[in-house]
Order: C-alpha cells, then sequence, then structure tokens
C-alpha cells in the first residue's frame, strides 16, 4: 500500500500516528482514513477500525506488532480530560503523576521502567514527545490537554523508528491539524473549586496552499486545601498557554512550523505530614490538602516555550524524505519544603534550567513488499540544577546556625544516533521486520557543593549565608555508546487476524550523580589516595538495559466493530539505575549534618506480564432508538522483581526491594451511550479505573499506597450542526484519597529532626460544566 499525498502531508505534521476510522467502512481506503480528523468510534455506522502509522507507514493496528493505545482529541474532549497524567486510568501498565512538590513535572513509568528523580544528570525512562519533538527534561511536562488530535502511547523499548532512544516506552502528544476553512472555537469550564478555564481557537487560510492558526488557554482553579501557615492556597492552578501554527502544502512538499509557550504561576504544591513532629509536637493536619509549610524565599513559578519545523518531500510514489528539528527552554523556581513546617527542619528552594536544541533526519520507502524508514537523529540539551537543603534546626542543635548544604548540578547532553527499520512482506501472510539504533550519548557534568552556615545562599539572596566548606567540585565527562536492534515477525491466518512475536532492546546513558559528594569517596583504587579517579568512578552510573521479548495476538471481529488485543511480555533489566540520597555525618558526631546522593547501577531484575485491551462497538440505532453505543476495557498484570539489588554498603538486598510506582494490576473499563434528544445527542459516559497496591520508592514504607479505583462520568450534549456542546462531567465520584508522591526521611534514610514524612495526593473528587462554541 503506498501512500497517498494526503496521508504524507498528516504525517509529516506529526499527527497521522495514530486516527480512528469513524466513517463507514466501506466508504474509505486505509489511506484516506489515516487523515480522517474525527475521533468518535461510538458514532461509526460501520467500522471501528483504528488506521496507526506507529511504524511510519498507514497500517490498521491490528497489523501493527507493537502494543500500542491511541487516545483520540475529541474522546479526551467528551471525558473532560484536562492534563496528560489522565490518560493513565485507560492505559495498561502505565503510571503518570505529577513530581513530588511541583505542580507541572512529569514522573512517567512504563512496564516498571520509568524515572522519579527530576534533577539535573537522570534520563527519562519514558520518552515524551511534542509533535514529534522529544522533551529531553520533565520539567513542564505535565502537558494541559487542549487543541490535541490525539494521545498515543508505545509500550516497550522504542528507538529505531523515531527520535530518541527510550528504554520504557514512548508517549506522543500530537496537536492537531489546521482546517482547511476558516474557524474559531471557544470552549469554557467552570466547576468545584472555582475553576475557570477559558480556550481560544482560531485559524484560517491565508492562500490555496498556507494557513495560520492560534490557539490561547487561561486555566485557573483555587487551591484543594490551604498553606495555613502563609496564608495562602495549595493544589490550585494559575497558568497562561497559548500556540501557533504555520501549514504550507503545496504539491509533495509540506512544511508546519508550532511554537507554545506556557506561564505557570500556581502556588508552591506543598506536602501532607504524616507524622506528628518529633522535634516540636506539630500535629497531623485532619486535611490531606493542607499545609503548614513555611519555605518562602523564592516563588513557584515555571516558565516553558519552544518550537518544532517540519518539513517532508515526496521524491517519488515510494520514497519521502523528512526533516524535524525541535528547540525547547524551561525555567523553574519552586520552593520544596520536605518537612512542610513553619521552621527550617528539611527545606530546599530549587531552580532547574533547561534548554534543548534536536534535529532529525528521516527517509521513508514504502514498496509493495519491502518498507521502512532510515534516519539521523541530533540532540544538544543543557540542564541546571542548583538547590539548597536547609537543616536550620539541626545546625542550632551542633551549634552551626543557618546549616545549609548547597548542591549544583550543570550537565550537557550531546547525543547522535542512526536508526533504521524495514518491513519485508514474506507472503501476504507473513512479515518480518528488522530495525537497529546506534547511539554515542556524550554527558558532560560540573557538580558543586557547598556547606554554609548563616541561612540561604546567594543563590536565593539577599543572603548573609557565609560559605565554611566546599565539599564537591568535580568535573567529568564520558561517552556512552550502544548498538540496540528490534526484529518482529508476524503472521496474519486471515485479515483480521494477527499474531506476532518481538524482541527489542533498550537502552539508557549513563552519567554523574549532581548530588553526589566528591569528598565522600572512598579509594576505590587503592592507590592510598581519594583522587579524581575515585571521584569520577564514585559519582559515576553506567547506562541500564532492557531486553524485552513481546508475544502478542490483535483481532478486528464482527465486521469491525469489536478489536481486541493481547500481548505477553518478558523484560530482562540489568544495571539498573537507583538514584537515592542518604544522610551524612561529615563531622562524625552521630547528627546527620548533610546529605549525599548516591546512584548505582543497583539493580538486576525480570519484568514479566501481559496486557489486554478491548473496545467494542454496537453501532447506531441501538435497542431501535436510533442511538449508540460503545464500551472499552483494559488489564495489566506485571509480575515485576529484583533478582540483585546492591545497596550502598555493598549488601544484596533484592528480597527487601520493589519496583517504585508499578502496581501488579492496573485495569480500566468504560461506556458511552447516545442518545438522540433535542436536535441533537446527548453522550452518558462513565469509567472505572483500578490500580494496585504500589510503592512510592524500592525500600517499602509508610508512603505506599494501597489498591484503589476511581469512578469517573459525564454527560455531553452535541448539537447535530455540531456547532455547540456543553457538558457535565464528575472526577472521582467517591472523592477517594490517594497518595501520588511523597518525601520519606523516616524510612532508611533519616534526614532532620521532625521525622520527615510528607506525603503529595491526587485530586479529590470534582464537578465542572463544559461548554464550546464553534464559529
Amino acid at each position: 500500500m503506498r501512500l497517498s499525498r494526503t496521508f504524507i502531508a498528516s504525517l509529516f505534521a506529526g499527527t497521522a500516528t495514530a486516527a480512528f476510522l469513524a466513517a463507514p467502512a466501506a466508504a474509505q481506503t486505509a489511506d484516506d482514513a489515516a487523515t480522517t480528523q474525527t475521533a468518535q468510534p461510538a458514532a461509526a455506522e460501520g467500522g471501528n477500525v483504528i488506521v496507526v502509522t506507529a511504524r511510519r507507514r498507514a497500517e490498521r493496528i491490528t497489523d501493527v506488532p507493537l502494543s500500542v493505545t491511541a487516545i483520540s482529541g475529541e474522546e479526551l474532549s467528551r471525558t473532560g480530560t484536562l492534563d496528560l497524567t489522565e490518560i493513565a486510568q485507560d492505559v495498561p501498565n502505565l503510571t503518570l503523576e505529577v513530581s513530588r512538590g511541583t505542580n507541572t513535572t512529569l514522573s512517567a513509568f512504563i512496564r516498571g521502567v520509568g524515572q522519579q528523580d527530576p534533577v539535573a544528570g537522570f534520563e527519562a525512562g519514558v520518552g515524551l514527545y511534542v509533535d514529534d519533538v522529544y522533551l529531553n527534561r520533565p520539567q513542564a511536562a505535565v502537558l494541559d490537554i487542549y487543541d490535541v488530535e490525539r494521545v498515543e502511547v508505545l509500550r516497550g523499548p522504542q528507538g529505531t523508528l523515531y527520535g530518541r532512544n527510550t528504554i520504557g516506552g514512548a508517549i506522543k502528544y500530537v496537536t492537531a491539524r489546521l482546517p482547511d476553512d476558516a474557524q474559531m472555537k471557544v470552549r469554557g469550564t467552570y466547576g468545584s473549586y472555582d475553576q475557570a478555564d477559558l480556550i481560544v481557537t482560531a485559524s484560517t487560510p491565508v492562500s490555496d496552499s498556507v494557513k495560520i492558526g492560534a490557539s490561547a488557554a487561561r486555566l485557573s482553579r483555587g487551591g484543594f486545601g490551604d498553606n495555613l501557615n502563609l496564608g495562602i492556597e495549595n493544589y490550585n492552578k494559575d497558568v497562561w498557554a497559548g500556540r501557533g501554527t504555520i501549514e504550507l502544502d503545496s504539491g509533495p512538499l509540506f512544511i508546519r512550523l508550532s511554537g507554545d509557550y506556557v506561564k505557570d504561576k500556581s502556588n508552591a504544591r506543598q506536602g501532607h505530614r504524616l507524622l506528628a513532629g518529633r522535634f516540636t509536637g506539630a500535629p497531623v493536619l485532619d486535611n490531606v490538602y493542607d499545609t503548614r509549610a513555611g519555605l518562602n524565599v523564592v516563588d513557584q513559578e515555571v516558565e516553558a516555550y519552544g518550537g518544532g519545523l517540519t518539513i517532508g518531500y515526496e521524491v517519488s510514489d515510494t520514497v519521502t524524505l523528512k526533516s524535524i528539528t525541535g528547540y525547547r527552554k524551561d525555567k523553574s523556581t519552586t520552593p520544596i519544603d520536605f518537612d512542610s513546617l513553619p521552621a527550617a527542619d528539611l527545606d530546599v528552594p530549587a531552580i532547574y534550567k533547561n534548554d534543548q536544541f534536536s534535529q532529525e533526519l528521516q527517509v521513508l520507502f514504502e514498496g509493495d513488499r519491502l518498507s521502512g524508514v532510515l534516519g539521523a537523529y541530533y540532540l544538544d540539551a543543557n540542564a541546571f540544577t542548583a538547590f539548597d537543603v536547609a537543616l536550620f534546626t539541626t545546625g542550632t542543635l551542633i551549634n552551626l546556625p543557618g546549616l545549609n548544604a548547597q548542591t549544583l548540578g550543570d550537565v550537557d547532553t550531546e547525543t547522535y544516533s542512526v536508526f533504521g527499520d524495514f518491513t519485508y512482506d514474506i507472503t501476504d501472510q507473513l512479515s518480518l521486520s528488522v530495525g537497529g539504533r546506534y547511539t554515542w550519548d556524550k554527558r558532560s557534568s560540573r557538580i558543586l557543593r557547598t556547606t554554609f552556615i548563616g541561612g540561604f545562599s546567594d543563590l536565593f539572596g539577599p543572603s548573609t549565608a557565609i560559605p565554611i566548606a566546599v565539599t564537591s567540585d568535580f568535573e567529568g565527562s564520558e561517552t556512552f555508546k550502544e548498538f540496540t536492534p528490534r526484529a518482529s515477525l508476524a503472521f496474519k491466518p486471515s485479515p483480521d487476524h494477527m499474531f506476532y512475536f518481538t524482541y527489542s532492546k533498550g537502552f539508557k546513558g549513563g552519567g554523574f550523580d549532581p548530588r553526589g559528594q566528591s569528598t565522600a569517596a572512598p579509594d576505590l583504587d587503592g592507590d592510598g589516595d581519594r583522587d579524581y579517579d575515585d571521584q569520577f568512578e564514585f559519582l559515576r552510573f553506567a547506562p541500564e538495559k532492557v531486553d524485552s521479548y513481546e508475544l502478542g495476538w490483535k483481532a478486528s471481529l464482527l465486521d469491525d466493530r469489536v478489536f481486541i488485543g493481547l500481548s505477553i511480555f518478558k523484560g530482562d533489566y540489568t544495571d539498573v539505575q537507583i538514584p537515592g540520597s542518604i544522610g551524612f555525618d561529615s563531622d562524625g558526631d552521630g547528627v546527620n549534618d548533610s546529605f549525599i546522593g548516591i546512584t548505582s547501577n543497583a539493580g538486576d531484575a525480570d519484568v514479566n506480564g501481559f496486557e489486554f485491551e478491548g473496545r467494542a462497538l454496537v453501532g447506531r440505532d441501538f435497542a431501535g432508538l436510533g442511538s449508540r453505543f460503545s464500551f472499552n476495557w483494559s488489564l495489566g498484570v506485571l509480575d515485576a522483581e529484583y533478582n540483585t539489588f546492591i545497596d550502598a554498603f555493598g549488601n544484596d538486598v533484592a528480597d527487601q526491594r520493589v519496583f517504585q510506582n508499578t502496581p501488579d494490576i492496573t485495569a480500566s473499563a468504560g461506556f458511552d451511550l447516545g442518545l438522540p434528544m433535542a436536535g441533537g445527542i446527548v453522550d452518558f459516559l462513565g469509567s472505572v479505573s483500578l490500580r494496585s497496591d504500589s510503592s512510592q520508592f524500592e525500600l517499602p514504607g509508610p508512603l505506599d499506597q494501597d489498591g484503589f479505583a476511581l469512578v469517573d462520568a459525564s454527560i455531553v450534549y452535541t448539537a447535530d450542526s455540531d456547532r455547540w456542546s456543553v457538558g457535565v462531567h464528575g472526577k472521582n465520584l467517591f472523592d477517594k484519597r490517594y497518595i501520588v508522591a511523597g518525601y520519606d526521611f523516616v524510612t532508611g534514610t533519616v534526614l532532620g529532626l521532625e521525622g520527615n514524612l510528607t506525603g503529595f495526593y491526587g485530586d479529590p473528587r470534582r464537578v465542572f460544566v463544559t461548554g464550546e462554541v464553534k464559529f
């Protein structure tokens, strides 16, 4: 099947990696369906087909030997989805969380592989893409859902088809293509906690081949709780955002230039103490969204912007060239009060700065039996993190008033890679895919740690603090190289059934622990001196790798009304990077007056499981009422277990460690019943999602979350003209309290005098109304 020019244009824009075929199956070819901009499987009269380009070519999802989930923008809108983290309720073995102590930093895990630590020097285990541009850092990555075409989740190692090598999987946030005609859309939301959102989108053609468009969003909400000490709201939202796009589609040439901006001035999100203060006796507060945090030397503020330029040229019916250029920059300041008390028992004001430039080139080939892609990828990125660790109560106890340990990490990443992936149809029923990627990752780090007395450092001036010791002053660089292959064999006994087996290897580069303390390095080489070589090895951590094996079956049944996907996978996870911090007694008096970061390749593990996804479309005129009805379900089961886990003292404690942020069971089910009414259709939607017990850290502790279920529901009226709609949405209807992140300096590592154990919670019950008008 050759790529049509209309499909090529959609592919170049980064919006055709998954599209729902929402029209009678006989009315469209697969190529035409790939450009369909609607995404309403429940509305389809004759089909429930999903056409994807996960392998850079148009295929039904039942023909793709990959584990991929696509959620359309229209579905996200109908269910009242507000930000990226909510999609984890519908995708098996996926965890998406707002990182501890932040409003917009993302923690992502797929099949047990991810990265929770957001400081410079640690690479993500799950890749996040905005319109094919890879986001190198997690800050400002909790993306709000507006003007989005779809969100896609690819599970398992990625890297032979596009972008950055990612060891756990990829999440693709795809913004909407500009329509052919002039259009304006206004969407408003009002609801619980004074939520008030307004999104305005407009676009117009300026010639036969050029279109321009822009969106602006104001997103606000009051706090779920209060900071009882500072007199401000906690868990509130105060965001301004916008996007702009220019598209040129002229024959074989397609160009798309896009840019986006976000400013988040929400109050600092502070945690809830789970223990009474051991030093002051401060009680545990009744409301888990309330806090008594006192850190206010810096405001919470996030500013991020970036853009992408995609150029595609169709050389012939079989060969296409594509270029993706991206640039992003962000800066965050955040006051993280670990103890959540007025006193500075463990207070960490922090600064994050990131910028990146990326360039990707692809050659796509589509022949009668052979198809595939060859590509090259380049990334030049800098990540800067600086923060104080104020241990003022501890300092007073040991006669070091205003004790403060400042850490600065400045990390440059330069990545080159070449990749390719080709599929050959041996017969009409049997195909073989082979791909590979070779990656050069160069990591250069500057680590500076300084101990102060007298208060906060000059990073958060005006300051009267005095430096008394430099505990790290290190610069190091290393290049990590790896070849990561992929191969799959697919067998189709009939057009509507496919069985496949896939092997893929994942790789995540190493680096240097930005919180490490070089003066704490032991004499590793036995030369009698803790020299630079000892510091290099003490601060360095090696790449981690995974060998993934997957056996799957996909089927489209009952005239494309039922889709079923089943996969069984096995992951051999080696040299697992485990970042962490431990309290450190610098003067041997028995009191931890500082901390040091220790990141090691501590673990080897098996990550095995299976996933089951399905959707069913009853179709129009359900029960003879002229209505429609569809439902969907998913189930993920994961058995993740460390075989080896070497702790900071050289002991194998595998039987005492678990995978963080990885429940054994994730499940969901939902339905959409549409009934014609008053010149339109009313959709009644409901869903339930289940997550079993999970641990916040590798060492089980009091922050671990028991299993829980979330129930959502919506009622949405849409006029037959599709000009306007109104909806009522309820989230977390049973008002479940559940921990999504936290800080534990009680279990294992002890730091501060108060017993610092704080948790951050998912959103409470919310009800809101949405309205949308198109002009």
